[in-house]
């Protein structure tokens, strides 16, 4: 059984109104994604699914961390995640993508959640991810300030611009 079968939901066999889901997300699960950026984290999945007439109801919430690189240093560290995913799966004659409806062939019945799960983390993600103050890699925090400090050393030494120059005349004039 490959590990990703055990996020399929047999739509199919559904025989009550609501049937609770749970799942534990751990690096094997980032793994075995094809393309996946995020390479490893653990998380605990938990929701349902509600039967309906003609669709299907699935609502999940994910809590957990997830190991990005520090923007800042480029060391692995944990990144808190939650997220929530509300999808609509209805069976039809062939599979489809629509917004937040998911038709999934009624042949087979099967709706595999693993890979919209994955991207309901990634999504939540934040732009920035950096350690906590004093927490990023010390090595790595010399050389930035460093370059950082050698960049604005050289800016400051630069000549500045005579159309700037008589710009801060001007303003010179303003404030007196």
């Amino acid at each position: 059984m490959c590990y990703l079968e055990r996020f399929d939901i047999d739509l199919k066999a559904l025989t009550d109104e609501v049937t609770p889901l749970s799942w534990e997300l751990d690096d094997q699960f980032f793994a075995s994604l094809e393309g996946a950026q995020l390479q490893g984290g653990s998380l605990h999945v938990s929701g349902s699914i509600r039967k309906a007439t003609g669709f299907y109801e699935l609502q999940l919430h994910t809590d957990g961390t997830v190991r990005i690189p520090c923007d800042r240093c480029l060391d692995m560290m944990d990144q808190p995640i939650g997220a929530d995913l509300r999808l609509v799966v209805k069976l039809g004659s062939e599979y489809n993508e629509e917004d937040d409806i998911i038709t999934v062939d009624e042949n087979e019945g099967v709706f595999k959640a693993a890979w919209f799960i994955y991207e309901s983390i990634a999504l939540a993600v934040p732009i920035q991810h950096v350690h906590q103050p004093g927490d990023c890699n010390d090595a790595m925090m010399r050389v930035l300030e460093e370059h950082s400090a050698a960049r604005s050393s050289d800016a400051d030494a630069k000549e500045i611009d005579p159309r700037w120059s008589a710009l801060l005349k001007l303003k010179e004039k303003s404030e007196e």
